[in-house]
């Protein structure tokens, strides 16, 4: 698979203090790679830095050209003060047809809630809003930043599954940043372990046993691992919240 976009010899540091030491990441054509790592690892700055908005002390990006990106930042909270109903906020980032809202909408579960007011959406339908608004450009790459951190359990798993079918149906490549560590092992197809620089990277199975990942989330959460990947493999259902 050709390259989308690859960091090479990544440095980033602020007020003396590093951030990113000598990252090296490369996202092909069709990969599903989860970031993960504890708080203050650098893993949002490194989005940035893939996405151009933070500044390199040294290191090169290097991009597929006019690639296209789709994102989900990390916090999003909507202007109570204007309210906004779910359409016209899709609309504020491409004017589509109706039939190409009705396809995103039903792609991602929103067609329910598109005369909703932004700011009454529960957490989990917020979340499939910016992800309908996320690929209202046909990305190549969506870039995600901690998308289900405020979901609750039911939420998450419904969110994942939901962008796991978008990414096989729609053969994108997906990078994301993620906390939920007990599900990323069944949704991911690669882990890269940051902390500053990358600890260890590689299939979920095989970043469980790393002595860098045991290092950084104890043998508990490795064992939990590799239970979740063996075990929950099936799919669910109801994505509805």
């Amino acid at each position: 698979m050709s390259s989308l976009i690859e960091a090479k010899d990544l440095c980033v540091s602020r007020q003396g203090k590093n951030i990113l030491e000598n990252v090296f990441i490369d996202i092909k054509e069709k990969d599903f790679i989860t970031i993960i790592g504890p708080n203050g690892a650098g893993k949002s700055v490194l989005l940035e830095c893939l996405m151009g908005t933070f500044i390199l002390d040294s290191g090169e990006i290097i991009k597929k050209n006019n690639l296209s990106i789709g994102y989900i930042p990390q916090n999003f909270s909507p202007d109570n003060s204007m309210p906004i109903s779910v359409r016209r906020f899709l609309k504020l980032k491409k004017k589509f047809t109706l039939e190409e809202l009705q396809n995103i909408s039903e792609e991602t579960n929103i067609s329910e809630i598109l005369s909703k007011n932004l700011a009454n959406l529960s957490g989990g339908e917020l979340q499939k809003v910016l992800l309908a608004r996320s690929l209202l450009n046909s990305p190549e790459l969506l870039i995600l930043d901690e998308p289900a951190q405020n979901l609750d359990i039911k939420n998450q798993l419904n969110f994942y599954n939901l962008l796991d079918r978008i990414y096989k149906s729609r053969e994108i490549s997906i990078l994301m940043v993620s906390h939920d560590l007990h599900m990323v092992m069944a949704s991911t197809k690669q882990v890269v372990c940051l902390y500053h620089h990358i600890c260890c990277s590689g299939e979920p199975q095989v970043v469980a046993k790393d002595p860098e990942f045991i290092s950084l989330f104890g043998n508990d959460m490795a064992k939990m691992m590799s239970v979740y990947q063996h075990t929950h493999n099936h799919s669910h259902e109801n994505l509805n919240d």
